[in-house]
């Protein structure tokens, strides 16, 4: 890995490990870094699996070539999916791996191999390695395991749990080792729990208000059009007796409903307050429970009128073909209303090491991932030349004493992170400011350089 330590520790503790680590192939190669395909590319193979598997899972729960064909397309037309299919974010891994465990669970129920069961537990640990959803879908995934056995369906309950459980065991054992606590991916430094604190927010301790936002954010990716036809959907699949793709395909759902409600965990949508943009990515698990049901509706056309199926995923894209415009791309729109004052600063930070900085100087960052990482990105420093907190010992001893180890020239701070106040830490003098960056509703960002350290000649 591009780390001045490499090795088992950059994993870090809150983000679950495997987009990382499928991307890892790519990012010791700093031009994949630096354009960013080094992310982007592994995840464009994901959508790939993800549409490949929901169209052969829904061949088989339907048994019909134009429901799945309309299941495909209805999930990977949709402009929100396509838009996180092209960015390394975790959604659309979530939902490869999820459609790989349909495709198991139905040949399991078609064929009875072990060696499908064993798929449906890989896909398991794939999913509870990428979003914490996955560690809700196990008893609900062994229950749909054991109820299309023949065999005795404890046997393969009690299997199919236990060894879909070793994933979160992993997690769990992992953030021990690291932290010394087992749940510091939730209520650790940088969980979602600290991040929102006690701020309040709607939804929080309220059942009502948390099924609407997560409503609202559902149809703002899904689109009215294809909202409407999952909901019809949903009825021709259960009258035609298709209960559990359906009902496994609902819990991503109700499990970010819960989060929003017990977790503090917010989702921020336009239409309501604050009238913001946060989380609104969480509705792209109501577009593959849309997409899927969709399909159903070609079922329960009549065998006349089956030639005209295709309406169907045209229908379910009528608000983006009425409104052409990316604007109307919700996934989209968060990431640039929420990126504008990040990629200011970025752009004049880099600039201004690009100018300054020589290679092998060393620059002292907060994080080795997130915002601060992206200037480098786009100065084209390679991260092994920066000491963040994922190098443990040596961050730890920089940031304590940094007038008393080796030396880092420069130092990148936001105003109030670690960084920032250690340069305000009495006795320690040693860096001055040299470029203080001010965007509109961010904190200032901060270049400091070492002035004890002489030119080299």
């Amino acid at each position: 890995m591009d780390s001045r330590t490499p090795g088992y520790d950059q994993l870090g503790t809150v983000w679950l490990p495997l987009l990382h680590v499928i991307c890892l192939p790519l990012v010791g190669n700093d031009w994949l870094w630096v354009t960013g395909l080094a992310g982007a590319l592994p995840v464009a193979v994901c959508f790939v699996i993800a549409g490949l598997f929901f169209y052969l899972a829904a061949k088989l729960a339907y048994g019909s070539l134009l429901a799945a064909a309309t299941v495909l397309l209805c999930f990977a037309l949709n402009p929100n999916v396509l838009y996180l299919g092209s960015i390394p974010m975790t959604e659309i891994v979530f939902l490869a791996a999820f459609a790989v465990f349909l495709f198991a669970l139905f040949r399991f129920r078609q064929a009875y191999g072990r060696k499908w069961i064993a798929l449906g537990v890989l896909a398991s640990w794939c999913m509870s390695l990428t979003r914490y959803d996955g560690w809700f879908l196990i008893p609900f995934a062994a229950i749909a395991f054991a109820t299309f056995s023949p065999q005795p369906r404890w046997s393969v309950l009690v299997a199919f749990g236990g060894l879909a459980s070793l994933a979160p065991l992993f997690w769990l054992a992992h953030n021990w080792w690291e932290t010394s606590n087992p749940l510091d991916f939730y209520n650790g430094p940088y969980s979602a729990w600290a991040i929102q604190g006690d701020k309040p927010y709607p939804g929080y301790h309220n059942w009502f208000v948390a099924v609407g936002y997560y409503a609202v954010a559902a149809e703002l990716c899904a689109g009215w059009c294809l909202t409407l036809l999952g909901l019809a959907g949903v009825v021709c699949a259960f009258k035609k007796r298709v209960f559990a793709p359906i009902s496994l395909l609902l819990l991503p759902p109700l499990f970010y409903v819960w989060s929003l409600h017990s977790s503090r965990n917010p989702i921020f949508v336009p239409q309501l307050p604050p009238h913001g943009y946060y989380n609104t990515r969480y509705g792209i698990a109501a577009v593959a429970l849309a997409g899927f049901a969709a399909g159903a509706i070609v079922l329960a056309l009549p065998p006349k009128w089956k030639r005209f199926a295709f309406v169907v995923p045209l229908l379910s894209l009528a608000p983006w073909l009425l409104r052409p415009s990316k604007q109307n791309w919700v996934c989209w729109k968060e990431s640039q209303i929420n990126s504008r004052s990040r990629l200011a600063w970025t752009n004049a930070a880099a600039e201004f090491l690009r100018t300054n900085y020589r290679g092998g100087q060393g620059i002292l960052i907060v994080s080795g991932t997130g915002d601060i990482s992206g200037i480098l990105c786009r100065a084209g420093i390679p991260l092994r030349e920066a000491l963040h907190i994922g190098n443990g010992p040596a961050w730890y001893a920089h940031t304590i004493r940094p007038d008393l180890v080796h030396r880092q020239r420069w130092a990148i701070a936001q105003s109030g992170d670690t960084v920032s106040k250690m340069m305000r830490t009495a006795g320690q003098p040693i860096y001055r400011l040299s470029e203080r960056i001010e965007v509109h509703d961010a904190p200032a960002l901060q270049i400091f350089e070492r002035h004890d350290i002489p030119e080299p000649r």
